[in-house]
């Protein structure tokens, strides 16, 4: 079915809206897509779903690429000055309980030489300041996209939105776009209406997310990445300025089971994992602050169809091992607004020019989820089904005596491979804060 401009799709619907580009998802890879289009001249709508953007246990990973790009952007010193800690060395238990590090980011050059952990929130309100001082950009907050809107010829050519920012109700309407960009997450909505299926992977586990909080001593220390083991469970905690935000690790199946033994039963398991919180563990009121997150990693073969491309998690979901699902999203952003910010200035995106973007963007990704599935069958998996790891075991003799993956270690977090840069046209010089 086609629908024009001039025309409500039924009684209920506002008149159909316009924009160059559209923009499903207002999350990092969303976000950054549209700023930097929108520097480019392009005319760029971006539709988010809630009313705002305060949800807890989001990705809050912003790596060393991603921090490069805020610089790049003119953004660095607005960035620097969110409430934020740093991630240092990563870190592994070996057999008698000794930590060992594998990755030493004092390697990398600063400033560029961490991890930092920034409220997800703080930093896509600081991607929409900068991006809605553009005359070409536009966010719609409480507009969740429903469907996609194709030509008679089979092209996506806008979508269907459920608008509740102006009533409880909400209007239902279609916008209309040269091109429709998927970044609504690994359950993507526009994603399944085109019919794209994405290869999916085995994973061993899924995480339950947490927080407890940090001692005014611990808020002055530089956090490091050290996951602990146990047979069949796993936990690893990222500094925030006031808190710990922790993830348990158990094998895929297991949430009726954690719920139905109840929270002093999990209290016990954060105790025994790391006895240096126990005294902590009364922080987690019930099984109810619990959040679980079911782990895939899947990948599309095709990213795009005639009018629409997908980004993100929407293209390929990422486990949540070395926290760089978001990061690598933020690439595919940049990468897309660098291929594509001249197509749509022409007004027409062609369908190999949006593949374009997935054939730079596959080796990156597919590097990283291999990376992540390998850890996953050789340290989580073993560990979650009651065995001591292969991995951990050898961890001591790949330090002493493969001492250069500790500096491989470190840059493939930070960085990944390929690393984009900011495009001339999007780039600017510092603002100032305050």
């Amino acid at each position: 079915m086609t629908e024009t401009a001039d025309r409500p799709t039924d009684a209920t619907d506002v008149r159909a809206e316009r924009a160059t580009c559209l923009i499903a998802g207002g999350g990092p890879a969303g976000m950054v897509l549209g700023l930097l289009l929108a520097r480019g001249g392009v005319q760029v709508t971006v539709l988010e779903k809630h009313a705002d953007f305060l949800r807890d246990f989001r990705g809050d990973t912003v790596h060393a690429s991603t921090i490069r790009l805020l610089d790049q952007l003119g953004l660095g010193e607005a960035f620097r000055a969110l409430p934020q800690s740093r991630l240092g060395n990563f870190r592994l238990p070996d057999r008698h309980g000794r930590s060992i590090v594998l990755g030493d980011f004092s390697t990398l050059r600063p400033p560029y030489d961490h991890v930092a952990m920034v409220p997800q929130w703080d930093l896509l309100t600081l991607l929409v300041e900068a991006a809605e001082r553009e005359p070409t950009f536009t966010l719609r907050m409480s507009t969740e996209v429903t469907d996609l809107v194709r030509d008679a010829g089979g092209r996506v050519v806008g979508v269907r939105v459920h608008d509740r920012g102006r009533d409880a109700a909400g209007a239902r309407g279609v916008i209309l776009a040269d091109l429709v960009v998927a970044c609504d997450g690994r359950s993507s909505v526009l994603r399944e209406r085109a019919g794209l299926v994405p290869r999916r992977f085995d994973v061993s586990f899924d995480t339950w997310w947490f927080r407890l909080p940090r001692t005014a001593e611990e808020q002055q220390q530089v956090g490091s990445l050290e996951p602990r083991f146990a047979p069949g469970e796993a936990m690893l905690s990222f500094t925030r300025p006031t808190y710990y935000q922790v993830a348990y690790f158990a094998p895929k199946g297991d949430d009726a089971r954690l719920r139905a033994e109840g929270v002093e039963a999990f209290r016990a398991r954060v105790a025994r994992l790391r006895p240096d919180l126990a005294d902590r563990v009364g922080a987690i009121g019930s099984v109810d602050d619990l959040h679980h997150l079911d782990v895939k990693v899947d990948r599309l073969r095709r990213w795009a169809r005639p009018g629409l491309l997908c980004l993100g998690d929407a293209a390929h979901a990422m486990s949540p091992i070395g926290g760089v699902g978001i990061n690598l999203a933020v690439q595919d952003a940049v990468a897309a607004a660098t291929l594509l910010r001249g197509p749509l200035l022409r007004g027409d995106v062609t369908l190999d020019e949006l593949d374009r973007v997935r054939r730079r963007r596959r080796l990156p990704t597919v590097v990283i989820q291999r990376m992540q599935l390998a850890l996953d069958r050789t340290v989580f998996g073993p560990t979650l089904n009651g065995r001591t790891s292969p991995a951990i075991r050898l961890a001591p003799w790949v330090v002493r005596h493969l001492p250069f993956l500790r500096l491989i270690g470190p840059r493939m977090i930070a960085f990944g491979p390929r690393p984009e840069q900011a495009p001339d046209f999007a780039r600017r010089p510092p603002v100032p804060v305050g």
